[in-house]
């Protein structure tokens, strides 16, 4: 069973909702650009949940609201994503659509490179203020507000070798997967190699920078006797998430997701938010400002809750057995 999800929103008053309901306009329905980085299934999912809310909410597609969508190439270089992400953006606050939602970073930085004045919602954008993204959690002060991925006074990232320890005591060697261009995957390295002597654990850094690369660099780690492998997930990466998961029953290596779409894809677990749940957040910020609100009014909201999923039918292709103390931790297990 998956476990319930609780958001804390980062001010001290709370908000007013707009008690007008959405019906059907007399003139043109409102029109949303939805602006992502790469046409995975993982993003597919992302605009699925964000569409699902807004429908919970009373939006009909085709009747009520109308949708723009921008979608990048998912390429793994920064500059060229953003080279592709800013025209696009562009184009959407040149047609004049009513709100902006950006699934991620970069697509909400290209989103507010190219308007200042159409409302822009984050999707699960990482450091929004230090990205210069919002002026504080609490008071946003511009034209971007919505969702981030940040969790402030928690750090995940020891956490999730707490629980690769507890699930596999003999590990001592933990590879890590970063890209070049994401400044917090540097970040979450840095927090997992002042965890891991703590741990018993030597954390090996991977890069990873094609697709093609991916079946030589798990023999390798094979090889090298690493233990379990740490993901670090982003819009390209998780592209690829198909074959990391086939490469590493291939080659027999546990490994931990800090997103549930690799678990969901077979890989064995991950400890994080939910990406559904933060997109179907989303929804609500664009139902509360097409409902008159401002971005600037609207505080950016952080998740509080986290949800352990594990894969037993992975565990078992692997010949692993899950110890009975962490499935007793796990929110939701696959079969």
């Amino acid at each position: 069973m998956i476990s319930r999800r609780v958001f804390v929103i980062a001010a001290a008053s709370p908000l007013i909702w707009p008690l007008a309901t959405n019906a059907q306009p007399s003139g043109k329905p409102p029109t949303v650009g939805l602006l992502s980085l790469g046409t995975s299934e993982a993003d597919a999912a992302r605009r699925v949940a964000f569409r699902e809310g807004l429908r919970e909410l009373r939006w009909i597609e085709g009747q009520t609201i109308l949708f723009e969508s921008g979608v990048g190439s998912g390429n793994l270089d920064r500059k060229y994503a953003w080279d592709e992400l800013v025209p696009l953006a562009t184009a959407m606050a040149q047609q004049h659509v009513d709100v902006i939602v950006a699934f991620g970073t970069t697509p909400s930085q290209a989103a507010r490179m190219a308007t200042a004045t159409i409302p822009i919602v984050m999707a699960g954008a990482e450091n929004p203020v230090g990205t210069s993204l919002v002026a504080s959690l609490a008071r946003p002060g511009g034209n971007v507000t919505g969702v981030t991925l940040d969790v402030l006074g928690q750090n995940l990232d020891a956490k999730r070798l707490e629980l690769v320890k507890e699930t596999f005591p003999k590990v001592s060697r933990v590879a890590v997967s970063y890209t070049q261009s994401r400044a917090h995957h540097w970040n979450q390295l840095i927090r997992m190699e002042a965890a891991a002597p703590a741990l018993g654990i030597e954390i090996r850094r991977v890069g990873l920078m094609g697709v093609e690369g991916l079946d030589r660099i798990f023999a390798k780690l094979q090889r090298d006797r690493v233990g379990a492998v740490r993901i670090q997930s982003d819009p390209v990466t998780d592209q690829w998430c198909g074959r990391i998961t086939e490469l590493a029953i291939k080659y027999r290596l546990p490994t931990m997701f800090d997103s549930q779409i690799y678990v969901e894809a077979g890989g064995l677990m991950s400890y994080a938010p939910s990406l559904t749940a933060i997109h179907r957040r989303a929804a609500i910020y664009v139902d509360k400002i097409l409902k008159g609100a401002k971005p600037a009014d609207l505080p950016v909201e952080q998740p509080t809750k986290f949800d352990l999923v594990i894969n037993l039918k992975t565990a078992k292709a692997l010949g692993l057995t899950i110890p009975q103390s962490v499935l007793a931790q796990a929110d939701e297990v696959i079969q």
